[in-house]
Formats: structure tokens, C-alpha cells, sequence
């Protein structure tokens, strides 16, 4: 199986590299909405521009809404304008049906802490958004409900669900059952700067990894850095995960049980990261940066090379048109074992066990997945699709990065490939187990054995919680 699905992904960069270099030419961008009522800002898993002002989840410890109202928790993105249209959509069905809503946009960095700290003090939304391995922990104690009969009925009403988006939401653990709603699918290209690259001789896109570093030296520091990505405690810094695995190092063995990251792959592959950081390759503050930091040190022009789903590309489309004319676009480098291109795993509407409008949330659902809502949302975000009828949106064909995202979702490798998505996977994950590994070595100093031991038996403590 595995050499059937390495042959297969020796093509797939190829193709999306001739996809993602297409010509973009986009319909004019939907106007932004008036922000929400005043909230807290946040910064976001995908933060806005420095200027952007978002909701942020209320404290986890106030009291829950008045039972008339219907409550729902949205997954902030970097983009203001899609997160307001899911404000305003759900602002919009309230008034249709005669109902008081309340929507608050919930920084995805925070969304585990906010939703653990919600369920202790019993004040769960009455939907939703999650990515896949927060449903997987949430189920560990029976928080959700199945929607198996809607999940049929959306899918049928918008021409089935994209194969790979079907696979990924019928995960072994769920016995059988769909927990969520699933309505986009992230995953990283790689952006470059064809500007400074092409100048210093480097006219194609880097196949590997570690042609990537030998490329990043053309850099100027401290106007330029080459390796714009996050080390630090946050989801875009498990970009790391992938990097490791490029290498053949795994985090867990087939059966997906018994921890396996103490190994010569690992080794190797934390050899590359810290030498590379040595070299001062990566940018300042690279080990403590926000979901932000990544989107900023290329927005700024102090980066070369970042891995980013399409939010930097939003941003220079409708705010620096030079920039994004000096940047090109291809898949993720491979390493000496393997490239992988992982999709992101779906992000998905769900209803609490705890909710006191499920068939409100249900009948939101639907409303939400409208096609012609779902175009412009697309259009304004950052994701790939979810179903068939989604895929014929302009910007798959238009936006250079958005038809990378659509050839992700149709030949991309699963979210933990080659490990077992599990939940164990998932919490290795949202513990940020790898990059902390080379936090330890370039900023604490532990030698590279030390560092990996530490996470070996960090990760080997949480595969013995599922046994």
C-alpha cells in the first residue's frame, strides 16, 4: 500500500504546481460587512492584519445564554470579510425564523481551552466550529451529537461530498457515525519570493527540504529572512510534524499505539531544523510567534519562503498587488523518505450533546451550505471545498492558490499520513509535541538525543491514555 501511494504522490507536485501557478484573475471582491457588535479582539490561528479587528469568545466562565437565544461559536480565519459573512448569514437566518442569535468568533489557536473550559462550566454554545481532532477528544466523553441523516441530506442536496472529504469525516473512531458538518478543507503551499530567489539563481521551486534552506541563504537579514516558519507553540508550527515525516521519521507505529518518535529519521531531520535555525535562517521571535507571526514576516517582506493555506494570498490580492505579483507558488518540498501533501482536516459544524436547539442547528446547517452562499464565502477565505457542487465557485479556477487547494482536496494525502489519525495523533498535535522538540534544542540548549527522549516519552504518555 505504501509504494502504490508513493508512486501515486510523486505526480501530485507536479500537478499542483502547474495549478498553482495559473494566472489568477478573480471576480471583484464581495464588500466587507460592518463588524459585530463590540467584542474583544483576538489574533486568529490565521490572524488579520495588525489592523483587523475580530470577536473573541467571551470568558469561558460567564453565564450561558438566556434559553431563547440561539448561541453559536464560529472559527475565526484571516479574513475579515468571510468571517463576517458567517456572522451576518447566521445574523440573517435568526431574523427569518424569528429567533435572537448570538454569534461569536472564537480565535482557533484558543478553540480546545475555550471548549474544555466551557463543558466544566456548563456554558457550551449550541453549535459550533471544530476541526476533526477536537471531535475526536470530545467524544471521548460523549459531548457531541451524531448527524448522520443531516450529514446524508447536505451532501445529497449539493451533488455528494468530494470523495476525500467523505473519507476524512469517517474516521474508525467514530463506529460508523458523522459528527460533523464538514465546509472547508485547509492545507498549505509553499509561497516564495521568485523576486530574490530568481535573482540569486533559483528560477524553480525547491523539491526538497533542504534544497528549500540552501535556497532560504539568499536572504538578507535583517531585511530578508529565508525560512519563514513558525517554531513556536501554535497550529502552523505542526508544519513541523509534516517536515519530520518527509524524512521517514513517524510519530507512532502502524497500529497507531505505541510511540515511535525516537528514531535515525528524527535524528536527521532535528540535524537539518537546528542547523538551519543556527544559521540564522529563521527570524527572530520565530520560537514564540502568534498564528500570526508567519502571515506577517511575509506580508512585511521579511520572509521568502512560507507554508500558508491562502490568507497571505487574500491579503496581498486585495492589499499589496506587487507583492503578490514577486510571489510564485508550489507544493511542499519533499524529504529523503517521501513528500507528502497533507490536507488540512475538515473543518466541521457540530452541535454539543448539551444543546437546547439541536434541530435550530440543524436547520442552520442547511441554510449555511447554500452554494451561492458558499461561492462567495470561498472566494473571501481559506479553504478548499467540501462538495461536488461547490467546486464549480470561480475562484477554484481563477485563484492561484484556491485551485491548489481544490487539486489538495482531490489528490492530497490524509491529515496524519502515514500516521494513524487517532485521537492520540490529534492531542500530539494540539500539545505542539514538535515544534516544542526544537524549541528545546535552539532555545533551551538540550542536546538533540535529550530533546527527542523528552518528547518520546511525552508522546508515549499520551498513546497509553487511548490503549
Amino acid at each position: 500500500m505504501m509504494q502504490k501511494m508513493s508512486k501515486r504522490f510523486l505526480l501530485l507536485p507536479v500537478l499542483l504546481m502547474a495549478a498553482l501557478l495559473l494566472t489568477a484573475c478573480p471576480p471583484a471582491a464581495a464588500p466587507a460587512a460592518e463588524a459585530p457588535a463590540a467584542e474583544a479582539p483576538a489574533a486568529a490561528t490565521e490572524a488579520p492584519a495588525a489592523e483587523a479587528v475580530a470577536t473573541e469568545a467571551p470568558a469561558a466562565e460567564a453565564p450561558a445564554a438566556d434559553e431563547g437565544t440561539f448561541t453559536y461559536w464560529g472559527g475565526l480565519i484571516f479574513s475579515d470579510a468571510a468571517n463576517q459573512m458567517l456572522v451576518d448569514r447566521i445574523t440573517q437566518w435568526g431574523e427569518e425564523k424569528g429567533i435572537k442569535t448570538d454569534v461569536v468568533m472564537i480565535n482557533q489557536n484558543e478553540t480546545t481551552q475555550r471548549v474544555s473550559a466551557a463543558i466544566e462550566a456548563g456554558t457550551m454554545p449550541d453549535a459550533l466550529d471544530m476541526g476533526t481532532g477536537l471531535i475526536l477528544q470530545l467524544l471521548e466523553t460523549d459531548q457531541l451529537e451524531a448527524l448522520d441523516d443531516l450529514y446524508t441530506e447536505i451532501g445529497a442536496a449539493h451533488g455528494g461530498w468530494i470523495p476525500s472529504v467523505d473519507a476524512l469525516t469517517a474516521v474508525p473512531a467514530f463506529n460508523g457515525h458523522r459528527y460533523g458538518i464538514p465546509f472547508g478543507i485547509g492545507g498549505n503551499v509553499l509561497y516564495r519570493r521568485a523576486d530574490v530567489l530568481e535573482v540569486a539563481g533559483y528560477a524553480e521551486a525547491p523539491k526538497t527540504w533542504e534544497e528549500l534552506s540552501e535556497m532560504a541563504k539568499a536572504q538578507n537579514p535583517p531585511e530578508t529572512y529565508g525560512m519563514g516558519f513558525a517554531l513556536s507553540n501554535v497550529g502552523d508550527a505542526n508544519l513541523t510534524t509534516t517536515m519530520l515525516q518527509s524524512w521517514g521519521g513517524r510519530i507512532a507505529d502502524d497500529e497507531g499505539k505505541n510511540c515511535t518518535i525516537d528514531s535515525q529519521a528524527t535524528k536527521d531531520f532535528m540535524a537539518w531544523i537546528t542547523t538551519a535555525y543556527a544559521d540564522g535562517l529563521f527570524p527572530p521571535g520565530s520560537t514564540t510567534w502568534d498564528g500570526a507571526g508567519d502571515n506577517v514576516a511575509y506580508q512585511s517582506g521579511n520572509a521568502l519562503f512560507i507554508a500558508n493555506p491562502g490568507s497571505v494570498y487574500l491579503y496581498m490580492r486585495d492589499n499589496d498587488p506587487d507583492l503578490g505579483n514577486s510571489t510564485k507558488y508550489s507544493a511542499l518540498p519533499g524529504g529523503p523518505a517521501m513528500r507528502i501533501a497533507p490536507m488540512g482536516a475538515p473543518n466541521a459544524r457540530v452541535i454539543p450533546s448539551t444543546s437546547k436547539h439541536k434541530d435550530l442547528a440543524m436547520d442552520l446547517f442547511k441554510y449555511l451550505a447554500d452554494d451561492d452562499f458558499m461561492a462567495e464565502y470561498y472566494y473571501n477565505a481559506i479553504y478548499g471545498p467540501v462538495a461536488e457542487s461547490y467546486k464549480s465557485a470561480p475562484i477554484f479556477t481563477e485563484g492561484p492558490v484556491h485551485v491548489g487547494l481544490l487539486d489538495l482536496v482531490q489528490n492530497g494525502t490524509p491529515p496524519a499520513f502515514p500516521d494513524v489519525d487517532n485521537v492520540a495523533f490529534a492531542e500530539y498535535g494540539s500539545n505542539f509535541l514538535t515544534p516544542r522538540m526544537v524549541q528545546r534544542v535552539v532555545v533551551d540548549g538540550i542536546s538533540i538525543d535529550d530533546a527527542i527522549a523528552e518528547t518520546q516519552t511525552a508522546c508515549q504518555a499520551i498513546y497509553d491514555k487511548y490503549k
